[in-house]
């Protein structure tokens, strides 16, 4: 065998730099373009105001019937209420519409709470 020696050349090989990434863009308003999202956002507020108040001017108009407040004393009872503010009517139907002018779940009344009863 013969004694040959292998002899490697290597070169250095500068590999291309990847090109410099993109900045994402922001997005840039004009002025006219922030005018128009203020616009844009009081008339969303304008809007939201108007229904609110529409519904305001819903709850306390004169067209249903007339209502009072009355505070709920220690013992008293709904049947009791109903007997003290429509004393000519049928307890049970007063009772009813106490419930449903207040969305109470049932006939239960602590003391102190204020509930909205039919005015006689």
């Amino acid at each position: 065998m013969s004694s040959a020696t292998l002899e490697r050349h290597l070169t250095l090989v500068r590999q291309p730099s990847a090109p410099p990434a993109r900045r994402a863009s922001r997005v840039r308003l004009t002025r006219r373009g922030r005018v128009l999202v203020l616009l844009v956002c009081a008339l969303a507020a304008l809007l939201a105001l108007g229904w609110g108040a529409q519904g305001v001017r819903a709850s306390i108009s004169s067209d249903g019937p007339a209502t009072a407040y009355v505070s709920v004393e220690p013992g008293d009872t709904l049947w009791g209420i109903a007997e003290r503010v429509a004393p000519s009517d049928d307890p049970r139907d007063v009772v009813a519409r106490i419930e449903d002018l207040n969305d109470l779940p049932s006939a239960v009344v602590r003391a102190g709470q204020l509930l909205v009863v039919p005015a006689a």
